[in-house]
């Protein structure tokens, strides 16, 4: 008996998150009511950027918000003051989804993208046709100190009809609400740019919305763009993806149909242009909420998410060896009140988790040890 506590609490201790947070945004600093949304990144020199949305008059999805950012130079043990990246007025910037391109030989350096939506109106009125939601990106050679002008790519990856608010935005599909992620995007080893996003289809039935997720890319980096095949997943919803070892994009999503109690999987063996594979994971129960994909090492895939069959709370980062068909390993992060989280690795054993906690009144930034 001995043995097994010894051996459980060994386990514990390698499997434990560290002791290192920090707070990045609280509620009420800086300008803004609410912070919500983070997305983080990290340069090869071991830099990081966390985004947040700034919720300028409430912590309510849509009104005046804008896309703000802070920067650390220490592994995330201090931070930067809060920088204003993308608003939209008094109406909504949202959804910021961060991507560094390393493989343009234009930029040796790199360039860092940040793909975001802007909206007219709320998810709710958006839904029942009555608004447009945009997708645009800007870009920074200088991590985030300075940045392009922003580019609307709207008419690419989205598929609206709002010919009143724009010509253009006249497809007859009619794809209603509009969301990137949330969390940073990845760049697959081929060099294309790959953004999950998630989209509501006609008008909502019995109160429920049918949303599906799926994903754009771009093969020429960032100048022109093309969508990937939805999921056929109902209630499919937000999404973050990975490239695993042997190529395969595994993507990850919330299930809003709110019948499953875990979340979706979708695999694609041609650069996440189309999916071989799409289900439920069993093994990953979720209150619908976010989650975030990310990967440490050569084959390591590791998952936030929310272990809780009802009410957002306990953050566990989940450790997967065989490409995310088998969690084998679950490490606490935060066991109270908790919401959306994004990965961000900072070493071969250390990753960062930037996510929301305590009833949405702060965002914050663990680092963990994965062994």
């Amino acid at each position: 008996m001995k043995k097994i506590l010894y051996s459980i609490l060994i386990l514990h201790l390698f499997f434990s998150a560290s002791a290192q947070e920090s707070t990045v945004f609280k509620s009420g600093d800086e300008g803004y009511v609410c912070f919500r949304i983070p997305a983080t990144i990290a340069s090869k020199s071991g830099q990081i950027l966390a985004f947040a949305e700034g919720r300028v008059k409430n912590c309510g999805d849509f009104g005046n918000v804008d896309i703000v950012t802070k920067s650390s130079s220490d592994g995330g043990k201090t931070w930067s003051a809060l920088k204003v990246v993308a608003d939209n007025g008094n109406l909504q910037a949202g959804n910021p989804a961060p991507v560094f391109d390393y493989l343009d030989e234009r930029y040796p350096n790199g360039r860092l993208f940040l793909f975001y939506n802007t909206g007219n109106n709320s998810e709710g009125e958006i839904v029942k046709g009555n608004g447009v939601r945009e997708v645009w990106y800007i870009t920074s050679l200088d991590f985030g100190q300075t940045w392009s002008e922003p580019t609307n790519i709207t008419v690419q990856v989205h598929k609206p009809n709002e010919p009143s608010f724009d010509p253009t935005y006249n497809f007859k599909e009619d794809w209603r609400h509009y969301a990137n992620t949330p969390g940073h995007a990845i760049q697959l080893k081929n060099g294309n740019l790959f953004i999950p996003m998630n989209f509501s289809l006609s008008d909502p039935k019995e109160g429920k919305i049918p949303y599906f997720a799926g994903a754009f890319y771009s093969e020429d980096h960032g100048e022109n763009y093309r969508l990937s095949a939805p999921l056929s997943l109902k209630g499919s919803n937000e999404s973050t993806a990975v490239q695993l070892a042997n190529g395969d994009v595994l993507m990850n999503a919330r299930d809003q149909t709110e019948q499953t109690g875990k979340r979706y999987f979708a695999r694609s063996k041609d650069n996440g242009i189309t999916w071989y594979e799409q289900g439920i994971d069993k093994q990953l129960t979720d209150p619908v909420c976010e989650g975030s994909l990310n990967k440490i090492g050569k084959r390591s895939i590791l998952l936030s998410h929310l272990d809780s069959e009802k009410g957002r709370k306990n953050l566990v980062l989940r450790v997967s060896k065989d490409g995310g068909k088998i969690w084998n390993q679950k490490i606490s992060i935060y066991t109270g009140s908790a919401a959306y989280s994004d990965i961000v690795v900072l070493s071969k054993k250390k990753v960062g988790v930037l996510y929301e906690k305590d009833e949405y009144s702060k965002i914050a930034f663990k680092v963990v040890n994965v062994n």
